[in-house]
């Protein structure tokens, strides 16, 4: 028999009973030495610990430590953590090969949770073995240097300054519709939507297929089917187990009708799904978001089907967002909870000075904002303009205070109730799965923070801040720039032409070598996310170091390559027997001619591919970027014009 009684297996039936059973996340009361000894005496399935720290890049830690190791010297892991060497970590510029200790620190203040290994059952027990997973903190040389530092650092100063700043407002009651003194705690509040696309293993996409189910939304919010159905039920039942209290799962806009095979099953199943769960403390949402992929991408995995939460997963059809939802609120004195963002009068205003100044603080900022949100190539495939992407740096607060409506084309919109005022908060559009949500979060804190200082500080009504938050292009600002329009209710993409939207609202970055150039092309704006020491120079530079890193990586090991791929299918297609004609030619020729410039060396000229590769050896970052747009755009052009090209043979 193997040790420890364990079986691995795909086979074994798990029986439903058990799943009340089991324990999903740990008690508060036992996160300590004797609390811990006794849950793990009488949970013989949890066979082993691991201390969940997230580096830089977003990537979570996760070791095997027996739980009979971790018994045995429980009170120094809590106290003083588990030493690494930093080699499985990315921490760049600080976890150096000439000194590599990293300590992981438990955070006592966010859910500890049981991974349960459904594919591997304890015999004695019947039931799957787990590993408790512990929120950890990443210290080295004595300092936290982990993206959970990072939003945990945002959120104390969060709390410390509003409380400050409020308590020096007399007016407050009048204002804000509450007292500073009487405040105890700001809680920062977060939470997501979170999309992923799901198929059937190995299945190729048809994007004309999906494009055309797109345009005509014959799959959004549709009734889902046979295995995706099981498995979304599964997902959000386990979810329920976790605590995350999921509010809906639902099919997206994308996708196309699966099949019935012979044996009565669905197949070429092709669809993206959405799920969302309740809002939590930001630090534990941006958890929840972690464990969340894991049981999600696990489940439908049990049933046979792929999931992916790439950013933008297929070229043409909708790419997978995160839309981030950020509130503020504060305990009172009398144990209230005030939403700092809701007005004294909501029939008379949007918002109150505090919320206004947020979001206006939060666009201001946004290109060093943004730089923490969108930080990869697979992200910049998502945010161009199209499908709702959300590039422009402007809000919809609404087109009447008595009636709150919905801009789905704008960066950060109000979503507001006038049933519950704890409802009011911006919902981020930006993030995708696979954005880093700690440093997102805390990027989007401080610069809420920003202008909530000036919003406070200014003593301006909530009259006047809408006003500057309506400016036109041109209108003094005391706050924002005058040259900048902040605010659309029109859909951005229909009533602004490309040119007029770069004006207005800034051009976006095109690639990921843009997007980090903003922390040095803003200094004033990367001073705001660095004040209170919540990012540092240290840890930006660690950043920027990790995803320049990554971007060059993947452009010359993955996606060089996959292009190379496509360039080679594109075969000559025709010949005078099947009836093809000189257009044919033509457009034949046009198609060669550009398959050599992208991806054929001559004796005189090197293909686009060899000049970026180089490029990227080089570490000519400006060069690389320009030359990755080119090569996006030739790629674009080559696709288009071999689909035409096919379409016209017989």
């Amino acid at each position: 028999m193997p040790k420890h009684g364990v079986v691995p297996t795909m086979d074994v039936q798990i029986n439903p009973s058990l799943y009340g059973e089991l324990l999903y996340v740990m008690p508060e009361e036992a996160k300590n030495a004797a609390g811990l000894k006794k849950v793990l005496a009488d949970h013989p399935e949890i066979l082993f610990v691991s201390m969940v720290g997230v580096d830089l890049r977003g990537n979570d830690t996760d070791e095997r430590i027996p739980v009979s190791t971790f018994l045995g010297d429980v009170d120094q892991i809590l106290a003083g953590g588990v030493q690494t060497d930093g080699s499985s970590v990315v921490l760049p510029g600080i976890a150096t090969l000439n000194d590599a200790k990293v300590d992981l620190i438990a955070d006592p203040g966010c859910n500890w949770i049981v991974d349960y290994n459904w594919e591997h059952i304890h015999l004695a027990t019947g039931r799957p073995v787990g590993t408790l997973r512990i929120p950890s903190f990443l210290i080295h040389a004595g300092e936290a240097v982990d993206s959970r530092s990072v939003l945990a650092r945002a959120l104390k100063r969060l709390n410390d300054e509003i409380i400050a700043i409020l308590k020096e407002r007399k007016d407050g009651a009048m204002a804000f519709g509450f007292k500073g003194t009487d405040i105890v705690h700001i809680v920062a509040t977060a939470g997501t939507e979170l999309e992923f696309w799901v198929k059937t293993p190995g299945e190729k996409a048809d994007i004309e297929e999906l494009y055309t189910s797109q345009v005509l939304q014959e799959s959004y919010w549709k009734r889902t089917k046979g295995a995706v159905r099981t498995a979304l039920e599964e997902s959000i039942m386990m979810l329920e187990r976790y605590g995350l209290k999921p509010e809906m799962g639902h099919k997206e806009v994308g996708g196309i009708q699966s099949e019935v095979d012979p044996s009565g099953q669905f197949a070429h199943v092709m669809e993206q799904m959405e799920i969302d769960w309740s809002y939590a403390p930001a630090l534990q949402a941006a958890d929840n978001v972690i464990l969340a992929r894991n049981v999600i991408k696990e489940t439908f995995r049990h049933h046979g089907l792929d999931v992916t939460f790439k950013a933008k997963p297929m070229e043409g059809v909708a790419g997978n967002g995160m839309h981030t939802h950020a509130g503020i609120s504060a305990r009172m004195k009398d144990g209230s909870i005030k939403n700092l963002f809701w007005p004294v009068d909501p029939l008379a205003d949007f918002l109150n000075p505090i919320g206004l100044g947020a979001v206006m603080g939060l666009l201001k900022n946004y290109e060093v904002v943004g730089s923490m949100i969108a930080s990869t190539n697979d992200a910049y495939n998502r945010l161009k303009p199209g499908f709702e992407a959300p590039v422009c740096i402007c809000t919809s607060i609404g087109h009447s205070v008595g009636v709150p409506s919905r801009n789905r084309s704008v960066l950060a919109g109000l979503v507001r109730d006038l049933n519950n005022p704890l409802a009011t908060r911006f919902e981020v559009r930006s993030p995708n799965p696979r954005s880093n949500e700690y440093l997102a979060l805390a990027a989007i804190y401080q610069a809420m923070l920003d202008g909530i200082g000036y919003a406070v500080r200014s003593k301006r009504t909530a009259e006047d801040l809408l006003k500057e938050l309506s400016k036109r292009p041109g209108d003094p600002a005391e706050y924002l720039d005058a040259a900048r329009q902040y605010r659309s209710e029109e859909d951005v993409f229909e009533h602004f032409t490309q040119e007029q939207r770069d004006e207005l609202f800034g051009k976006p970055p095109a690639n990921v070598w843009e997007g980090l150039e903003n922390l040095d092309k803003y200094p004033e704006k990367t001073a705001v996310l660095m004040a209170g020491g919540v990012f540092n120079e240290k840890t930006i530079h660690s950043f920027k170091i990790a995803m320049t890193n990554q971007w060059l990586l993947e452009i010359k090991d993955r996606i060089i390559p996959d292009n190379a791929g496509v360039v080679r299918a594109c075969k000559k297609a025709h010949d005078s027997a099947d009836g093809a004609n000189g257009l044919d030619e033509d457009r034949w020729g046009k198609i060669q001619e550009l398959r050599q410039y992208l991806a054929k060396d001559s004796e005189d000229r090197k293909c686009l591919f060899t000049r970026l590769r180089e490029a990227a050896e080089n570490r000519d970052y400006p060069k690389v970027s320009k030359l990755q747009l080119e090569m996006a755009a030739r790629m674009k052009d080559l696709r288009s014009s071999y689909v035409t090209y096919v379409k016209n043979l017989l």
